[in-house]
């Protein structure tokens, strides 16, 4: 695993205008399952569809319609659980959450709430510092999704789609061990790194695949280490939710503003309400939305349609058996195994996409430059045509075949870079092109000598300047390049001039 130095939670302070104030924060995340169909019926998840044409009877909750329950979609949340380290539930059951919103026809939402299928359970989170958190994962329970309100196609109307409506969703609720806002953020992307790396959620927060809720609260120093040791949440304030965070960026400004208008009602004499609040960006300020509610709003109890579902511990440690190397694990064997500096590997093991790209190409060459021309050209190139690696028009074969021109002496550093450019613009096989376009490096001794003593021959003065500033030698090395058309081993052409110059 990774060996870095895990801390204690570090809070953000915030100052107000009577005293210091820390952040204290707890983040329940709704991935949706990656499954083509949705969690009680086989109607389509695919995104972009038609409105309301992945609807089945069911989720439009017609009469007398009954859940089947997707056992796909349990596989997945089992296999997401142990991928955060969490205790599987080998009994669970559904319970109906009921509320009514004008996209969730069925006026209840299928839900977990006193048997979740997954329970406690940590991601390790890394910080910008070179340290790293455990953050605790308090459960994981499956639920549908509602559908989705249009408010912006009619001056007088709202329009409803119920394609997302029983789509299968993973709620992931964390303890309130989140001390700050970047740390928020480092929190839902490893989470959403684990689960790409699983296959569980695509994690596309743009789609609405992935989104968080953010409970805030503030609370004066030395409160949090009471609460650490009575377990008792009334040390941590009055929290309020920000609901739908679907931005890195938005999670931390909206966290920020928050934790300052809590402050300021605080400071003021007032006191702040437990309430749901949604986040304005263009104005940077968090809004209510409505009161928070509590378990018994909601009445849940027991889905009457449903059995308890029951699983065999045979059923979980096979799913384990076939885990795939996630990313802390993948990310301490590049650096292991390819001498790669942290910050390379972390990189490299963001996405599947990158990490499989670079194992291919160091499968057959050096691992270190391996990892320097797929981050330093391949990237830089990438992100210059706003395309990713999955994009990419370099294959992870040519890229090592370049590599190995370089390795073998057959190019030099710069000519590799001008075979980069027109393998990834024209495509073909590096070696080949460097044979037909005549771009193989010059090694042969005498031939740069020759070039040398040329050079020598036409610039006396520059000599004598050289003589004097050992240091100027290296203009002697640029002409012979420029005249050998960048062809010349530099190594080769750097030791001539010296000794020809008697440096």
């Amino acid at each position: 695993m990774l060996d870095l130095p895990l801390t204690t939670p570090k809070p953000k302070v915030i100052a107000g205008a009577k005293q210091d104030w820390e952040l204290v924060i707890g983040m329940e995340v709704h991935a949706q399952v990656a499954s083509n169909a949705k969690l009680f019926s086989g109607a389509s998840t695919k995104f972009g569809a038609e409105p309301n044409s992945n609807v089945a009877f069911v989720d439009a909750g017609m009469p007398g319609m009954l859940p089947v329950i997707n056992d796909f979609c349990v596989e997945q949340a089992v296999r997401t659980g142990l991928g955060l380290n969490a205790e599987i539930h080998l009994t669970s059951a559904f319970d109906r959450k009921n509320y009514f919103y004008p996209d969730l026809p069925q006026g209840y939402q299928i839900s977990q709430l006193y048997h979740p299928i997954v329970g406690e359970g940590e991601v390790l989170v890394e910080l910008g510092d070179g340290t790293a958190r455990i953050v605790r994962i308090e459960r994981i329970h499956l639920e549908q999704d509602a559908g989705k309100s249009i408010h912006d196609m009619d001056p007088a109307m709202s329009f409803v789609d119920l394609n997302r409506t029983g789509v299968a969703l993973m709620e992931i609720v964390s303890r309130p061990d989140i001390r700050g806002p970047e740390e928020a953020a480092a929190y839902v992307v490893k989470l959403r790194q684990i689960m790409q790396y699983l296959g569980t959620c695509d994690g596309n927060m743009q789609n609405g695949n992935l989104r968080a809720d953010v409970n805030v609260s503030v609370c004066s120093p030395g409160q949090y280490e009471k609460y650490q040791a009575t377990q008792d949440f009334a040390h941590l304030g009055t929290r309020c939710e920000i609901k739908n965070m679907n931005s890195m960026r938005f999670i931390q400004a909206a966290i920020e503003v928050e934790a300052r208008r809590q402050i300021a009602i605080i400071e003021g004499g007032g006191t702040v309400t437990q309430e749901t609040r949604l986040y304005d960006p263009d104005r940077n300020e968090t809004r209510s939305m409505r009161s928070k509610e509590e378990a018994h709003d909601y009445r849940y109890f027991p889905d009457p349609d449903l059995l308890p579902l029951v699983i065999e511990r045979a059923y979980v440690e096979g799913i384990a058996a076939n885990l795939p190397e996630l990313p802390d694990a993948k990310k301490a064997r590049f650096i292991n195994d390819f001498g790669l500096s942290d910050y390379d590997a972390s990189v490299l093991t963001a996405d599947t996409a990158s990490a499989a790209y670079f194992e291919a190409v160091a499968a057959t060459t050096d691992g270190k430059l391996a990892a320097n021309w797929v981050l330093n050209e391949l990237f830089g190139r990438l992100k210059k045509d706003e395309a990713d690696i999955t994009a990419s028009p370099m294959s992870p074969t040519q890229l090592a075949g370049i590599i190995a021109l370089i390795k073998s002496g057959d190019i030099s550093g710069k000519i590799a870079k001008d075979l980069f450019e027109i393998v990834y613009t024209e495509g073909g096989d590096p070696a080949q092109i460097v044979a037909a376009r005549g771009m193989k490096q010059v090694t042969d001794t005498g031939a740069i000598e020759a070039a040398v003593d040329a050079i020598i021959a036409a610039n006396p003065a520059q000599v004598e300047k050289a003589r004097q500033n050992p240091k100027l030698a290296g203009w002697f090395v640029g002409q012979v390049m420029k005249a050998t058309g960048g062809k010349a081993n530099p190594a080769a052409v750097n030791q001539i001039v010296a000794a020809k110059l008697a440096l």
